[in-house]
C-alpha cells in the first residue's frame, strides 16, 4: 500500500470548488498529501482547505491569467518548497442565461462564438498555463504527475437523444465546445508527457463519465441505460483513479488516458 501513498507530497487541484474537485482534494488528502485547494472564490477555497485532514491551503486561482498563475506558484513554493501533483480539473460546461432559450442557442448552428472562447479559455488554454508554469517547478525537481482531467465525450460524440424529455422534444444540446476542448486535453496530455518524460514528469489524463447531480429524472434513466453498470457515477467514483495516477503505484505510466466511466464508452 506504500505505493498509493502521497505523504509528504503536495498536490495541486485547480477548480477544487467544484462538484468532483471537493472529492478530488479530499482523496489527495486522505492519501497524505498537502493539499493546495484552488479556485475563484478566496473565502470557499480556505474555508474547504480547512476541512482537510492534511495540512493544506485555500489559494485564490484564475485559471485563464498566467498572473494569478505564477503568483499561486510563488505562495506554494513559500509554504511548501515544492510541487509534486497537479490536477488540472477547471472546467466549464455551458450555462445559458435563459432556459427557455437554452433549446436553440445550445444548437450548434446557433452556438455564440463568446461561449465557445470561454470554453476554450477555461478548459483548453487553463490547462496550458497551468501545466506551463507549476509542471516547469516538477521538471525543476526531476519529479512530478499532472493529471488532466478530461471527459467521455472528448473520446466519443455527445449522444444528444439524452437530453430528449419523455413526449420527444429536444430539451438541450450538449455543446460542441466542451467536445472539442476535452478532446484537445487527450491530445496535450500526450503532447506534455513526450515533452517532460526526459525530466522525470509523467503526464496523464483521466476521463470520467457523468456525475449524478440532481439532473432531471428522464435524463438519468437514459444515461444509466447506456452504461454497462447500469448508473450514472457519484462524485466519489473517482476517487481510486486519482491516487493510482497521482502515486509511484503508476510509476510507469505516462501519455495515457484512464478512462473511468462504468462502460459507457465499452460499446
Amino acid at each position: 500500500m506504500e505505493l498509493f501513498s502521497l505523504k509528504n507530497k503536495v498536490a495541486i487541484v485547480t477548480g477544487a470548488m467544484g462538484l468532483i474537485g471537493k472529492e478530488h482534494c479530499k482523496a489527495l488528502s486522505e492519501a497524505g498529501a498537502n493539499v493546495v485547494v484552488a479556485d475563484l472564490d478566496k473565502t470557499l477555497v480556505t474555508e474547504y482547505a480547512n476541512t482537510l485532514q492534511t495540512e493544506s491551503l485555500g489559494i485564490y486561482l484564475d485559471v485563464t491569467n498566467k498572473e494569478s498563475i505564477i503568483d499561486a506558484k510563488n505562495k506554494i513554493i513559500e509554504k511548501f518548497g515544492r510541487i509534486d501533483i497537479l490536477v488540472n480539473n477547471a472546467a466549464i460546461n455551458d450555462m445559458f442565461e435563459n432556459p427557455k432559450a437554452a433549446t436553440e442557442q445550445s444548437k450548434f448552428e446557433n452556438y455564440p462564438l463568446e461561449l465557445w472562447q470561454k470554453s476554450v479559455a477555461v478548459n483548453l488554454t487553463g490547462v496550458f498555463l497551468c501545466s506551463q508554469v507549476f509542471g516547469f517547478e516538477m521538471a525543476k525537481q526531476k519529479k512530478g504527475s499532472i493529471i488532466n482531467i478530461a471527459s467521455t465525450y472528448g473520446i466519443v460524440a455527445p449522444d444528444q437523444t439524452l437530453y430528449q424529455k419523455e413526449d420527444g422534444t429536444q430539451n438541450f444540446y450538449k455543446p460542441p465546445a466542451y467536445s472539442a476542448t476535452k478532446g484537445g486535453v487527450l491530445m496535450f496530455t500526450k503532447y506534455l508527457a513526450a515533452y517532460w518524460g526526459k525530466d522525470g514528469v509523467r503526464v496523464n489524463s483521466l476521463s470520467p463519465g457523468g456525475v449524478e447531480n440532481n439532473q432531471d429524472d428522464f435524463f438519468v434513466k437514459k444515461y444509466s441505460s447506456k452504461t454497462l453498470l447500469g448508473r450514472m457515477a457519484q462524485p466519489n467514483d473517482y476517487k481510486g483513479a486519482l491516487i493510482f495516477l497521482a502515486s509511484d503505484a503508476s510509476s510507469y505510466m505516462t501519455g495515457s488516458n484512464l478512462i473511468v466511466d462504468g462502460g459507457w464508452t465499452t460499446i
